[in-house]
């Protein structure tokens, strides 16, 4: 492996095919070196398909198609097709590109990466929406210099999804046990600490949705950070498994998507060599109506 592919660090320094805001990479030359701010701008270029009405805004079809868009690259495009005044004026809500929680923590993690700072995308569940559930949820993760760790982000959460919410937390620096990552989920639901029932999203939930976003953080892990409705290999069985093997083979994958920098060598070589994660050239997507199309990446 490459000197990029063998540091964390570096690593994750580097734009992916999804982050990389292509043609548009000028946009970002004058944002603020500030991750608060950071929040602010993907905030004000944004607005989340479930908290629109919510925010006085209804959206057409046609506009709620934009949660479709996978990379950075589509999404600056569309911004910019809306308005090109710099991404650090915040737009007004009709003019702000449709994106879902992935959305917020992919484009924050293109900036950071633009900026030359370690940032990855993490899949998993948020505890601060609903009572005793785990939502499905992504977040963005950054390396602190000065703390030689790991920060937590929640790039989603302005002030009025902080005062519907009743957020008690930093959005910016998430307390640990407040995002829940799918691996940590999975080591939860395996063990019997907590009920595979209580994490995912409307009627959708269970033990096959944990490890839909076990295998989503995996390969966001590895700078494939697909749509909260891609599938791909294991995840395409049924409910249940192939075999025991997969249950063991997914425990494993959990623990090392734990163990941060110590564990990023043999995570890249296991999504680099096992087809049942990695993610490959065709894809299947489910769209709004419930249909399952293929998708080239």
């Amino acid at each position: 492996m490459s000197e990029i592919m063998l540091d964390p660090l570096k690593f994750y320094g580097v734009q992916s095919p999804m982050s990389d805001p292509g043609e548009n990479a000028g946009l970002f030359a004058d944002l603020p070196h500030d991750v608060p701010k950071l929040c602010q701008i993907v905030q004000g270029l944004m607005v989340h398909i479930f908290w629109a009405e919510r925010y006085g805004l209804k959206l057409t079809e046609e506009r709620q198609q934009e949660v479709q868009l996978r990379k950075v690259a589509q999404r600056l495009a569309r911004i910019q097709e809306m308005g090109s005044e710099s991404l650090t004026i915040p737009r007004p809500l009709e003019r702000r590109v449709v994106g879902n929680c992935r959305d917020f923590s992919v484009l924050l993690c293109s900036m950071l990466r633009y900026q030359g700072i370690p940032a990855r995308a993490r899949c998993g569940f948020g505890t601060y929406f609903l009572p005793h559930h785990y939502e499905d949820h992504w977040i963005c993760e950054y390396w602190h210099e000065a703390k030689q760790a790991w920060v937590t982000v929640d790039p989603q959460l302005d002030a009025f999804q902080c005062d519907v919410l009743k957020i008690d937390f930093d959005p910016c620096e998430i307390p640990k046990g407040r995002f829940i990552s799918g691996g940590k989920a999975w080591q939860m639901c395996r063990s019997n600490q907590a009920d595979p029932e209580a994490f995912g999203i409307f009627d959708m939930h269970g033990l096959w949705f944990v490890r839909g976003n076990l295998v989503r953080d995996v390969a966001s892990l590895n700078k494939m950070e697909l749509l909260p409705w891609d599938t791909w290999g294991i995840m395409e069985t049924e409910d249940g498994f192939h075999s025991e093997n997969d249950h063991t083979f997914l425990d494993e994958l959990a623990e090392l998507s734990l163990r941060d920098n110590r564990s990023f060598a043999s995570l890249r070589d296991i999504y680099e060599s096992d087809p049942r994660i990695q993610v490959p050239k065709t894809i299947t997507t489910y769209l709004a109506d419930g249909a399952a199309a293929q998708v080239v990446l």
